[in-house]
């Protein structure tokens, strides 16, 4: 008799985490998971859009949109040269932030604003409305205003030196802080080791980090800079977080130390634009999602704001990636577009992102977690009963991890753990008990969070 073979099991990959419960990290900030919005977008206050921010975790809402920012002006809500969507006003948007249980990030216009303009924006939100809008960045990514070369950012001032910038940047946070001393301030400086990051331009005696800092390091709360890796393969991509985002941040720590003097351990850094250059509605981004995020925090971060809630697309460069239709959309929510599923339908990063709600919640502790592959991320938090999550990334498309577990500072009941998994162009996340506390299985491409207890 003739035997059918069966399809044959997929091929497993070996991997070991050690997990160190007894060394922190950070804490998860209230701030850490954060979203950016755009005014041209007119969905951003959508009814259905506070639900899904706070079932994603979100506790930071950047506005009034990017490069944008250096054109709008909030009296009259109008973007020079730009569009404005109906009902994306500042009143809107903090009604928006509020109903999600989130706090507003302001980006002020540096580059077709003044001090004066920005101060009142602070007066109006904090003394006025009584918002307690903490968080204010002077401009964006200024440094695509034509010093280096490349011109996609707005400035009107007749010097665009990085000296220039600095030198303002006081002006603002002292006209800013006048109204409301509780406020913090942020620099816009050049991420490290990307493009112009080290380049001297003319009209300064150093490179833009080091020109702003010496200038302004002792006036101001955080530095801002924008993360957006270039992988030029789907395993490309997905080592970035590890491969950059260490080195990038203890650069940034340097400059704060040798120039924020006394102050240096209270200034923070923001990550206020992030997401992956390819695959943006797809797996690779799901994956790539929190290991973004949770690295960044893992190093310092307190916040990381993806790049953006609805972006759009116009359908010129669909593509499949994974079995799964890519729409080059930088959103993490669907514009609706004509391509699309319908508007709000989640993206793989957002399913990715949500799954750090199942790692822990604000105030709980990122602790070590190190694993023996590439193939397999590891991140763990300490929650603040004493139990331990552990998130488990396989970045194989194609096999299975089988990971090995163990523990230092932390002895697991033998209890089945609850394993929480966002599989491989899933539309939602699984939850049942399954393997162990040293023994895990994580299908392809996939998140798993283990949640144990003591």
């Amino acid at each position: 008799m003739a035997v059918t073979p069966s399809a044959a099991a997929p091929a497993a990959i070996s991997a070991s985490v050690s997990v160190d419960a007894g060394r922190a990290l950070a804490r998860i900030p209230a701030t850490g998971v954060g979203m950016n919005v755009a005014v041209y977008d007119g969905n951003m206050n959508h009814p259905d859009v506070p639900g899904l921010l706070k079932d994603a975790g979100t506790g930071m809402v950047r506005y009034p949109g990017g490069s944008y920012a250096d054109g709008y002006h909030w009296q009259t809500h109008t973007v020079e040269g730009g569009y404005v969507a109906p009902d994306t006003d500042f009143d809107t948007f903090v009604g928006t932030v509020r109903a999600a249980g989130a706090q507003p990030i302001i980006t002020a216009n540096y580059g077709s604003g003044t001090p004066e303009e920005a101060a009142a924006w602070v007066r109006y939100a904090n003394v006025t409305k009584g918002y307690g809008v903490k968080y204010w960045e002077i401009g964006n990514e200024v440094y695509g205003n034509g010093l280096y070369g490349a011109t996609w950012e707005t400035d009107h001032h007749a010097s665009k030196t990085a000296t220039t910038y600095a030198a303002n940047l006081v002006q603002y946070a002292t006209a800013m802080k006048a109204v409301d001393p509780s406020i913090r301030i942020g620099a816009v400086l050049t991420t490290p080791g990307a493009w112009p990051d080290g380049i001297t331009g003319p009209g300064d005696a150093m490179d833009w980090n080091h020109t702003v800092l010496s200038i302004a390091g002792s006036k101001i709360d955080f530095v801002i800079v924008h993360h957006y890796p270039i992988g030029n393969s789907q395993a490309d991509l997905l080592s970035k977080p590890q491969a950059e985002i260490p080195g990038m941040a203890a650069t940034l720590r340097s400059l704060i130390n040798q120039y924020a003097g006394s102050n240096a351990p209270n200034v923070g850094i923001a990550v206020t634009e992030a997401n992956a250059n390819a695959y943006k509605n797809t797996s690779p981004n799901g994956l790539f999602a929190p290991d973004e995020y949770l690295t960044w925090m893992e190093n310092g971060a307190f916040t990381v704001d993806w790049w953006n809630l609805h972006n759009g697309t116009d359908c010129t460069h669909v593509t499949t990636v994974e079995g799964a239709t890519d729409y080059d959309d930088g959103g993490i929510l669907s514009s609706g577009a004509s391509c699309e599923p319908p508007l709000n339908t989640p993206f793989p990063p957002y399913h990715g992102t949500r799954m750090i709600t199942k790692l822990g919640a604000p105030g709980d502790t990122l602790v070590r977690a190190a694993g023996s592959t590439p193939l397999v991320s590891a991140h763990a938090v300490r929650r603040a009963n004493g139990d331990l999550s552990v998130m488990l990334i396989n970045k194989d498309p194609a096999n299975t991890a089988t990971v090995t577990l163990s523990y230092s500072g932390f002895s697991p009941s033998a209890v089945t753990p609850t394993v929480y998994s966002y599989l491989k162009n899933a539309t939602s996340i699984g939850s049942a008990m399954t393997g162990s506390a040293t023994r895990q299985s994580v299908p392809a491409y996939s998140i798993v969070v283990v949640q144990l207890r003591r």
